[in-house]
């Protein structure tokens, strides 16, 4: 049994890399560590993806303590031979009771084959040696995610000890299987005191068969045996793929259950494209995050708000509303774009979506690489109203990927012009400017809302803009509750409705009467306050107007509030509370209409194909929706809602009209 042990490199004749450099090869990127490690470790699992196989690649983050029963283990094991601290702090990270464990596997992908002697790893297959041995390696994946080598930085980085375990399993030469344990750790440069003198050494380490010349990993059933010994996910009898131990890692400012909480929302802000079903009916990869045997969801991005929205730009895209983005001089074919525009109500930000700089509106676009992978979310003009946001998905063609690669930091996280020589350059500069030439004719829409009536808006903008800007963005504007040429302003509505009631019946209001007959009264102003217009009242009692009898007040409605969005069955909806302050059974039903964008006119019969306002119904006080295009209720101090799903790209207008019911 191989007993294995750490070696530390020192710095040859010939010179070498100090960890120093390595580590800081990443540079100064905005996103935070476990955001990097989320979008390096899957990027790295697709790129190893075996491409013989259509079963999605499993890919998992599983945070975990290493107990009493393994802990003594792992310091017997990995702690022979190790470095003093001053040089290597792994002693620190595994000298308490428990210690704290992440590992990052996936299966269904390679695994690190090929040789593992860098001086050896002649050929295309060169897995291991890229990612235990060498740095900076060119990609050797057509169409793949990453570019350079210095992604893989991010481990060490996430670990308080730099150190991890690499546990893989691969196809040799022959198509026999075997796996493969080794040790790595990259911390600091020094210089050590030695029998011969001093040393210097490069701060890079290895843990492993150290029986020959070079540090080498443990091979067939010592490895396997050794990965049960350290509690190491197990791999099966035909399986392949990798596991990467990040020893003591840096969890920012959180504790280990909401690490694993954030990491399964951050794989769905950048990874959704992989989770999305496929023309063979299922996603190219799987994702799992768990804590210490809890499994944390991670959010199905068809089902969760805002990336629904980025789903629905993606198959605009692949689909025949996708266009065409093409750079005119010198020409090139640049790739697709997909945009949809929706009402919705303001989000909810998460540290998640902070981290991509996405707060309560969704105005951006999504770059991506023909491998699909989120590279970031483009911000573009922000829309006039909080109450509706655009999407949109670009994904750059085939022959394009070398530029966008090469446009990219380390991260992979940005389309840097400026970093590229002409006539590379003008490709990815032409590329942000027919995004925003897109945005802008998203965003040049207009329409009025009816003058002096006393309709409510619904698909009103902000109530920020709601005076100033009649429909901009093309879902609303401002709603003059008072009548044509006053001055009044909407703050005046609410008071204007309280005190002032229907109008008294003059003498030459003329209601007829008889059994069984309906009294029918003139039609109020509507166009002032929140009065509906009047139907019909009254019954075979009605007194008539102008005896000694007290004259029945007319029924009207009294709106509550401004109109408002809501969410009702995840569907985004437009509210209008009201109340009817008249006492007696009364009906209501709901005039709705809509303003075209840039017309000025009102419509209330669509176009062919067009789409229309919908009463979904009548909401109670207790929260039951009560269907049909109208509704009986008792008049009195109980507020209701009418509840509408407006149309897209218009200004929705709803009029809330009453009448008495009447009694045969």
């Amino acid at each position: 049994m191989t007993e294995p042990r750490w070696f530390s490199q020192p710095y040859p004749p010939e010179g070498a890399s100090a960890a120093e450099g390595i580590r800081n090869q990443l540079g100064r990127p905005e996103l935070d560590l476990l955001t990097i490690l989320v979008r390096e470790s899957a990027q790295n699992s697709w790129d190893a993806r075996q491409t013989d196989s259509s079963e999605p690649v499993d890919y998992r983050i599983d945070l975990r303590t290493v107990g009493p029963a393994h802990i003594g283990a792992w310091r017997e094991l990995v702690l022979n031979g190790a470095p003093v601290t001053a040089h290597l702090p792994l002693r620190d990270s595994l000298k308490h009771g428990t210690a704290w464990m992440m590992a990052i596997s996936d299966r269904g992908t390679k695994g690190l084959g090929g040789p593992t002697r860098a001086d050896n790893a002649i050929g295309d297959d060169r897995d291991f040696v890229s990612f235990v041995r060498n740095i900076g390696e060119p990609r050797n994946t057509v169409l793949g995610g990453g570019t350079y080598g210095f992604g893989k930085g991010i481990f060490y980085l996430l670990s308080k000890c730099g150190t991890i375990l690499v546990h893989t399993r691969c196809r040799t030469g022959d198509g026999t299987y075997e796996s493969r344990l080794i040790g790595c750790a990259l911390w600091k440069s020094y210089v050590a005191d030695e029998p011969a003198g001093e040393r210097r050494y490069t701060g890079r380490h290895w843990w492993g068969d150290a029986s020959g010349e070079v540090i080498e990993p443990l091979v067939g059933a010592e490895a396997e045996s050794m990965a049960r010994r350290l509690g190491l996910r197990p791999f099966g009898p035909q399986e392949t793929g990798t596991t990467i131990v990040v020893i003591d890692p840096l969890l920012e400012d959180l504790q280990p259950a909401q690490a694993a909480d954030y990491l399964a929302e951050t794989a769905a802000w950048h990874l959704w494209p992989k989770m999305i079903a496929t023309g063979s009916g299922q996603p190219a990869m799987r994702f799992t995050v768990s804590c210490d045997g809890r499994d944390y969801p991670v959010p199905d991005p068809r089902q969760t708000r805002p990336l629904d929205m980025f789903v629905a730009a993606y198959e605009a895209m692949i689909g025949p509303d996708g266009t065409d983005v093409e750079c005119g001089r010198p020409r090139r074919f640049l790739g697709r774009m997909g945009l949809v525009t929706r009402i919705m109500l303001p989000l909810e930000p998460t540290r998640a979506s902070r981290m991509l700089g996405i707060e309560d509106l969704i105005h951006h676009v999504c770059l991506m690489r023909p491998a699909e992978l989120v590279v970031t979310y483009h911000p573009g003009p922000k829309p006039p109203s909080v109450n509706q946001g655009y999407a949109g998905v670009f994904r750059g063609d085939p022959g394009m990927d070398d530029v966008y690669a090469k446009a990219e930091p380390p991260t992979h996280d940005a389309w840097n012009p400026q970093s590229l020589e002409y006539p590379e350059s003008t490709f990815v500069r032409t590329t942000f400017r027919r995004i925003h030439e897109a945005v802008d004719g998203l965003l040049t829409l207009g329409g009025t809302a009816r003058a002096g009536a006393a309709k409510v808006a619904l698909g009103a903008a902000s109530s920020l803009f709601s005076g100033l800007v009649g429909g901009a963005w093309g879902i609303g504007g401002a709603t003059d509750y008072g009548r044509p040429g006053s001055t009044a302003t909407t703050s005046s509505r609410t008071s204007e409705i309280d005190e002032r009631e229907a109008p008294e019946p003059t003498d030459n209001d003329h209601v007829p009467t008889g059994t069984g007959s309906a009294a029918t009264l003139p039609a109020a102003d509507h166009r002032s306050g929140g009065d509906s217009d009047i139907g019909t009242v009254g019954s075979a009692d009605t007194p008539t107007y102008g005896t000694e009898s007290t004259a029945r007040r007319r029924p009207r409605v009294q709106y509550v509030g401004e109109p408002y969005y809501d969410d009702l069955a995840e569907t985004t909806v437009l509210v209008q509370e009201f109340r009817l302050p008249v006492p007696g059974r009364q009906r209501v039903r709901a005039d709705l209409a809509v303003t075209l964008p840039g017309s000025g006119g009102r419509e209330i019969d669509p176009p062919l194909g067009a789409q229309m306002p919908e009463l979904l119904g009548w909401q109670d006080a207790d929260g039951r929706l009560h269907v049909g295009p109208s509704c009986e209720m008792d008049g009195s101090d109980v507020v209701w809602r009418a509840v509408v799903r407006p149309a897209p790209d218009t200004m929705t207008e709803i009029d809330i009209k009453v009448a008495a019911v009447t009694t045969q």
